[in-house]
């Protein structure tokens, strides 16, 4: 996908959703697209992706069709877009993927298979990030951690 692309669908998720068809909570992403979008050059298609509650942009990128993401979108899972026929978790909970994108990451250990594991830098922050991290570089596991900073902490600004 294109910027623009990506800028248009994240678009039409905000539309929708200020028109109240969205059945549930919103993450937009945002400002991040030419970062991400080298990224996921390096991705591999069968690489396992986890992502947090704003993963829109992750999930299209890593070849999700638009029209599916956003059925997801609309039914109410935009924070918790689960896509296992393509290697793609999210979770809303804050830190609760990283343990499990470091298990996945010990399970392909010896394989060609990498796992991909998106996180906020607020979440970056906590424990379980600390303990993830060390855990997979301890045993040499095949795990990319990649830390998005879009200067807010939830609605607020993160130098405030």
């Amino acid at each position: 996908m294109t910027k623009q692309e990506l800028i248009d669908f994240e678009a039409e998720v905000a539309r929708r959703f200020e028109a109240g068809e969205v059945r549930g909570p919103i993450h937009l992403s945002g400002n991040n697209e030419d970062q991400l979008i080298e990224i996921f050059k390096t991705i591999d298609s069968s690489d396992y992706v986890f992502s947090t509650w704003r993963s829109h942009y992750h999930a299209l990128l890593h070849g999700i069709p638009p029209d599916k993401v956003m059925a997801e979108i609309m039914a109410g899972r935009s924070m918790s877009l689960m896509f296992p026929e393509h290697n793609f978790f999210t979770s809303a909970i804050v830190g609760g993927i990283l343990p499990i994108a470091v298990g996945v990451a010990y399970a392909l250990k010896g394989t060609d298979q990498h796992v991909w594991c998106f996180v906020g830098d607020m979440t970056a922050t906590i424990g379980t990030f600390y303990e993830s991290y060390r855990y997979s570089v301890n045993h040499d596991l095949p795990i990319h951690f990649i830390i998005e900073d879009n200067g807010i902490c939830c609605n607020t600004p993160t130098d405030a």
